[in-house]
């Protein structure tokens, strides 16, 4: 593999692995943790050279420990913009999860049905699209395209939107013949309100059987950015009473491009099992939903 010098990082790293509060509930057996990233380390696994943002290191290893303070049995790792279309880093992690982690790639409008096969081999299960302003964004024919292609394989549409795109996207998106899955709760802003009507459109998407939500980024919903996002609490709870069945839970670690306080991930587990109390539905957004989008391998 290529080897790159030391990188300079304008992004802040992640609470130490001891600064992370654990769990005041433990998660259901085989949880999964459906949004998270892993970067380089960049001497192993090189940044994109056109890349947008150059995060601190963080690799899988520090992910699979944070998972196992967290009592949290599998990931997804979401192909970040900073890595491009190289998958190497997270093919490595796939190889390395012993089938409890699965992945969702960038690809290009080039990609192939020859390389969708090899990456589903893989553990891949998705592409990833970015509609919002500090990252690339693509035309939706493009999307459009890429549905068509991955559709054969059971893949599914992950959304990276905001409330300035996600008007205009969801129109498009219910009319695809594959599931997607909206990141973040679709980036709303708790300023809002539960009662605003872009979050209402969200809610809505219970009457769409190939819409999901990851009930993730509460963070980067909440008006202040402080740390325990009192403000966006409201939105997961919501959503948690209207559409249990096609929600997904994530961390975002390691929380690129944070603009409050960093995250705690010991607490975001906290604020889900708060909002979430009964145990049933707990394993159901940790369990059940993520096995039928990623198709994990039995323990």
């Amino acid at each position: 593999m290529k080897q790159e010098t030391t990188v300079s990082a304008d992004c802040l790293p992640p609470l130490p692995l001891d600064q992370v509060a654990a769990p005041a509930q433990r998660p259901p057996a085989l949880a999964c943790d459906a949004h998270t990233h892993i970067f380089g380390p960049a001497a192993v696994f090189p940044y994109a050279p056109d890349r947008t943002y150059t995060p601190p290191d963080a690799p899988f290893e520090a992910l699979r420990a944070l998972h196992r303070k967290l009592g949290i049995s599998r990931g997804v790792i979401v192909q970040p913009g900073c890595h491009g279309y190289d998958m190497s880093a997270v093919l490595d992690a796939l190889a390395k999860g012993h089938g409890q982690y699965r992945a969702v790639a960038l690809l290009p409008s080039t990609a192939t049905a020859a390389e969708v096969k090899r990456l589903d081999a893989a553990g891949v299960r998705g592409v990833r699209f970015n509609f919002v302003a500090h990252l690339k964004n693509v035309a939706w024919s493009e999307v459009r395209e890429m549905a068509r292609l991955i559709a054969p394989f059971g893949w599914h549409l992950c959304i990276h939107s905001d409330r300035q795109s996600l008007p205009s996207l969801l129109p498009l998106l219910k009319q695809l013949d594959i599931p997607f899955v909206l990141d973040h709760m679709g980036r709303v802003a708790a300023v809002d309100g539960v009662d605003g009507a872009l979050f209402r459109e969200l809610l809505a998407l219970r009457d769409h059987r190939q819409a999901w939500v990851k009930i993730s980024g509460i963070d980067r919903i909440s008006s202040s950015g402080r740390r325990p996002y009192d403000d966006g609490r409201p939105f997961v709870q919501a959503l948690v009473e209207s559409m249990a069945d096609r929600l997904l839970w994530g961390s975002d670690w390691p929380h690129p491009n944070v603009r409050g306080d960093m995250p705690n991930d010991g607490e975001l587990v906290d604020i889900f099992t708060q909002l979430c109390p009964q145990r049933a539905e707990q394993e159901r957004i940790l369990v059940s939903n993520p096995q039928t989008l990623y198709r994990f391998d039995e323990a």
